[in-house]
């Protein structure tokens, strides 16, 4: 196990590419939300466990938005990283993008933010690594997280 307090949010880095086939999809050839909402817990879940050495499971799904349908046959790609680190949670978010080989074309196509949480091997939360950013984008992210952070938790109080 890793013995330094802190690692990169670019360790963190995971890519999944998987082909939408046939028994993914809707009547209509898209690619199901339900399906994509799973492919997009799996990879935020290695990234989290990518950055915290752990296994990590999922304490809570922010948002997830679809800008646009993905089709039979698309080839998609899902992009997680840690934004930041807390105690003992990671906030992930997750970029998926739609490729057609045949048009040689890829658009953005859905965002997710999941908090995920280190356990240990009985299943109790243990401290995390801290998530240094590097880059701009990594640092306007870290910041957002907080205040994602700070909005589920005035959420979560208002509900008790």
């Amino acid at each position: 196990m890793n013995t330094n307090k802190v690692k990169s949010v670019s360790q963190s880095i995971v890519t999944m590419t998987e082909l939408v086939l046939p028994h993914h999809a809707n009547q209509l050839g898209n690619l199901l939300g339900g399906q994509l909402m799973h492919w997009i817990d799996i990879c935020a879940a290695l990234s989290a466990g990518k950055h915290s050495q752990r296994v990590c499971v999922t304490a809570s799904v922010d948002k997830i938005d679809f800008h646009h349908p993905i089709k039979v046959g698309d080839v998609v790609t899902l992009v997680a990283s840690v934004n930041r680190a807390f105690k003992t949670s990671m906030e992930v978010g997750v970029k998926v993008y739609k490729e057609n080989f045949v048009l040689g074309k890829s658009i953005h196509t859905n965002s997710a933010y999941l908090t995920f949480v280190s356990v240990d091997e009985n299943g109790k939360p243990v401290k995390t690594f801290e998530a240094v950013p590097e880059s701009e984008d990594e640092l306007r992210r870290y910041k957002e997280a907080l205040i994602r952070r700070q909005n589920r938790l005035e959420s979560r109080q208002k509900k008790n």
